[in-house]
């Protein structure tokens, strides 16, 4: 069986909670496969933080300094570059003899695994949600904006796999890490290869992302108006959850972009997720009714929302939330 890479993604050269859920996954599935299993890091995290990849099972683990990258660009401020990434990843895997690939299924995995599987030739399954059949080359996705799963049987020798978020939790298997540092230049990487680059991340301070976090309190038209978002922003503050949003919402122009969770956002799967006047449009639906637990906040009691949701309050928002929030408080305290 050919052997398992994870691509371990980092913020700020600190790896990111699905980084370790990847790693996880890896491990898994190299014990399934009895495989050979590594990591491949394309950053600047320092040896410590790449050492505590040991504690998720990574006994090998490579990386590729993203300074070095830079460099060989000709430019000196490079976040990231699509095409770089993808050559790297690519170059390396083929090279090696890995013929499994694991990425999360961030915003970063959706965009690069596509051109990894050109590079590579490998055929690509996104958003996995189950791999119990794996040593039959058998997963699950969901499908049709999150109405149903299929069943997909991978055909091919070599696959590439992205790890919807939050699904696959990530379990410690500690062992010790050895640190393999990669030449760039070894890997047939070129100024070509930066046809696109982010030079600048500009995020809100102090938000938990949508993506990362365990539990979210979204909201939606039923708030009426941004001015009124604070009780959205009240009770995740006293949850210590992420704010998201809607698409009306968001086009609207009440939250940013990074906040919208749905089919053209981002799909979380979190231990909660609390839907603060949202219908539930079938677009929304597909990012988040895979979490765990559902609670549903709106008047009509026949919006679509209760149709997924474990817990609903058929209510006003602006008298429940008020509410909810001091009650959790007064646990809390």
């Amino acid at each position: 069986m050919d052997k398992i890479l994870v691509f371990a993604e980092t913020k700020n050269n600190e790896f990111k909670s699905s980084a370790f859920e990847a790693l996880t996954t890896g491990y898994f599935l190299a014990g399934k496969l009895k495989s050979e299993f590594a990591v491949l890091s394309v950053s600047n995290a320092d040896d410590t933080h790449l050492k505590s990849l040991g504690k998720f099972g990574a006994k090998d683990v490579f990386h590729v300094s993203l300074d070095e990258l830079n460099s060989m660009s000709g430019k000196s401020d490079i976040k990231y570059s699509h095409s770089a990434f993808a050559s790297v990843i690519s170059n390396f895997a083929k090279a090696n003899g890995y013929g499994i690939i694991i990425i999360s299924g961030t915003s970063f995995g959706k965009e690069i695994a596509p051109s990894i599987a050109v590079k590579t030739g490998f055929s690509v399954v996104t958003d996995i949600v189950d791999l119990s059949g794996i040593e039959s080359k058998t997963v699950r996705r969901p499908s049709y904006a999150g109405k149903c799963y299929t069943q997909v049987k991978i055909n091919t020798d070599n696959f590439i796999l992205t790890i919807r978020p939050n699904v696959f939790k990530a379990s410690e298997n500690p062992t010790e890490s050895v640190i393999h540092k990669l030449e760039a230049g070894k890997l047939n990487i070129s100024g070509n290869d930066f046809k696109s680059y982010v030079s600048e991340v500009v995020v809100s301070s102090g938000k938990l992302d949508v993506a990362e976090a365990d539990i979210i309190v979204s909201g939606g038209r039923g708030l009426r108006g941004p001015e009124h978002f604070h009780l959205v922003e009240e009770l995740a503050g006293v949850l210590g959850a992420a704010t998201g949003a809607s698409r009306a919402v968001v086009d609207a122009g009440w939250r940013p972009h990074g906040e919208q969770v749905g089919q053209t956002g981002k799909t979380v799967s979190p231990s909660l997720y609390v839907a603060c006047g949202i219908s539930g449009a079938i677009q929304h639906l597909a990012g988040m009714s895979s979490s765990k637990y559902i609670v549903a906040i709106n008047k009509d009691k026949d919006a679509p929302i209760f149709q997924v949701a474990d817990y609903g309050i058929v209510g006003d928002v602006f008298e429940i939330l008020p509410a909810l929030t001091n009650e959790i408080m007064k646990i809390k305290s």
